[in-house]
């Protein structure tokens, strides 16, 4: 493509690591096909960000990183609390929200000095649809989550059948949606629930898509057909499925390099694998934003010895406290588990730890980005969602795609996980491990790690959708240019 033909365009993810990391693949993805991508960041994660487009820079292609500073000190934060991983509470969490939403100035400067063609934005940033109209220039909401997820979350938001239950815990199934899936009250995100200051931005959320040139998706057409139908055709959401973008990350080194500092050295990480025999170990991590108090970290370690299975758990570093010596671990502990598991505190390689031949199940939060991870590598789940749409996509994995078991969590909370007992851990990791059904899962699971590769090929859905976009893009582009 000459200079004058390419489309270059904006990404604006919101300051979260799971937001953040699709939103960067799509970037890189972009510029492979031949765009101009310009990532928006905060100075903070400007580092990080341009580490995770080093080797596509590097290999010729468009892609660069400019900023914006959060007003931190205009609400009451102190300056070093710029991304959503670092929110401990809910005044600190409106506070944030406060400051991103006075980052609207800065990129409208943004856009008149580089001159994008089209700004891909966060779904937690409906406001940037109105600056995308002023500049005349198309807004494409990115939903980090399947068309499955969003579109039931849309049809109870549109049809409330929560609101007719008797009690908190009485099923309802989602009214004009695929599949009779249920779901309860208690399962559903709180602006369901009550008024709150996010039940405004949700509704903000779901009203700008439907004025936004259109929605991107990281899932593949095969995935979920019937999902990815209803979301286009009954709710009537333009949308393209460009996913899984982690596919994006060809070589081991960059799937080591996503979000931040890996905890451990990956080739530690990988010989511990290596000497393990096929499906024979269970991967615990929750993700970068939910928190599980002591005693709930305490069943976990009591669940996985019992259960005898080989594991890889990650967990949150504690920076108060010495390694080792945390409440949670059970006397002894560390030295009894040595052969059989191995715990990392931080940050772990996620996506190279699936894509190893020993992992046979994955303890998983069901945050899309870890669910679509599991898939890509066929690895079947055990289900434990703690907030945002996690329970929908619960209900995909266990219900729709048959790859994974739940724990049998019913409550969902902001922070803090719903208390699970160890009985219910050994349980859970036996059946996705070594029951029978896990055959089957594990079976299905791998067919559609299959499609997920197929769709991203040349000539594959996604890939095809992803050139339709970029067409589309085009002749906005030339359309505009005229005016």
């Amino acid at each position: 493509m000459g200079e004058s033909h390419q489309v270059h365009i904006f990404f604006f993810p919101f300051m979260a690591s799971g937001h953040s990391i699709p939103m960067i693949e799509m970037a890189k993805l972009f510029a492979i096909r031949g765009c101009k991508s310009t990532l928006i960041a905060t100075p903070h994660d400007k580092p990080s960000f341009l580490k995770s487009i080093t080797k596509t820079k590097d290999a010729g292609f468009d892609i660069d990183v400019v900023t914006v500073t959060l007003p931190l000190k205009e609400v009451g934060l102190p300056e070093d609390c710029d991304n959503m991983n670092k929110i401990t509470t809910e005044e600190i969490r409106k506070q944030f929200y406060r400051a991103i939403r006075m980052l609207d100035q800065q990129l409208e400067r943004l856009i008149e000095k580089l001159a994008p063609n089209c700004l891909v934005s966060d779904m937690l940033l409906p406001w940037t649809t109105e600056i995308a109209a002023k500049w005349g220039i198309p807004r494409l909401a990115f939903h980090g989550t399947s068309a499955f997820s969003i579109a039931s979350i849309e049809c109870v938001r549109l049809y409330e059948p929560h609101k007719r239950v008797s009690h908190d815990s009485e099923p309802f199934v989602i009214p004009n949606f695929p599949g009779e899936i249920t779901m309860s009250k208690m399962q559903l995100p709180d602006v369901y629930r009550e008024e709150t200051e996010f039940t405004k931005l949700f509704n903000d959320m779901m009203e700008s898509e439907k004025r936004s040139f259109g929605v991107i998706m990281n899932s593949f057409y095969e995935l979920e057909p019937a999902y990815a139908d209803h979301y286009r055709t009954f709710l009537g959401r333009q949308s393209w499925f460009v996913g899984p973008l982690s596919l994006c990350n060809k070589e081991t080194e960059d799937k080591a390099h996503k979000g931040n500092q890996a905890s451990i050295d990956q080739h530690e990480c990988l010989k511990w694998l290596d000497s393990r025999q096929p499906n024979s170990v269970i991967y615990i991590c929750f993700g970068s934003m939910a928190n599980f108090n002591a005693a709930q970290l305490h069943e976990i370690a009591v669940g996985l010895e019992a259960s005898g299975q080989q594991f890889i758990w990650v967990v949150k570093k504690d920076p108060n406290v010495e390694e080792g010596k945390e409440e949670w671990l059970p006397d002894g502990y560390e030295s009894r588990i040595r052969n059989k598991g191995l715990i990392i505190r931080g940050w772990a390689p996620q996506v190279l730890i699936l894509d190893h031949e020993a992992i046979g199940g994955f303890v998983t939060h069901c945050g899309w980005n870890s669910t679509l991870e599991a898939i890509t590598a066929g690895v079947p789940m055990v289900t434990w969602p703690v907030a945002a749409e996690q329970f929908f996509n619960e209900k995909f994995v266990t219900q729709v795609l048959k790859v994974g078991v739940s724990i049998g969590v019913k409550q969902w909370v902001r922070l803090f996980g719903d208390s699970v007992k160890s009985e219910r851990v050994e349980d859970a990791v036996k059946r996705v491990l070594v029951s029978e059904e896990a055959e089957e899962m594990r079976r299905r699971v791998k067919a559609l790690a299959e499609m997920a590769r197929g769709a991203v090929e040349e000539g594959g859905s996604s890939w095809s959708d992803l050139g339709a976009l970029l067409q589309e893009l085009g002749q906005q582009r030339l359309a505009h240019n005229k005016i």
